[in-house]
């Protein structure tokens, strides 16, 4: 089993700062990548960055420039800082983590999620 742990959310007004963290935890053969998604009442979960094991980010367009996903020298745990917040980042974010985990013969890839963090901006 492995288990993917977010904290961090909360309530900020429009222009204001938060600062997620993510740990995953439990039977990991090793990490693949590490990522935040988002979903807002009525909408998909959608993608707001992603970062792999060698180093390589990805984000949304919506919030390029403003939210910016890091580590500090391995891939777990990884930390999402989101500044410039919008009403319109307002969401359950998640964290998701690829990772192959301990199996027999050999690791399995795996795709796990925590149970997500409330972010609300004020406007």
């Amino acid at each position: 089993q492995v288990q993917v742990m977010e904290s961090g959310g909360g309530l900020v007004q429009a222009g204001g700062s938060l600062r997620l963290s993510c740990a995953a935890s439990g039977n990991i053969f090793r990490l693949v990548a590490m990522g935040w998604y988002r979903q807002a009442p009525g909408k998909q979960r959608e993608l707001v960055a992603q970062i792999n094991a060698g180093g390589g980010i990805n984000y949304a367009e919506s919030v390029r420039g403003r939210f910016t996903i890091h580590r500090d020298y391995t891939l777990n745990p990884v930390y999402l800082q989101m500044n410039s917040l919008k009403p319109e980042d307002t969401a359950v974010y998640y964290c998701n983590a690829r990772v192959y985990y301990n199996d027999d013969p050999v690791p399995r890839p795996g795709d796990y999620w925590g149970q997500g963090t409330q972010v609300t901006v004020s406007s």
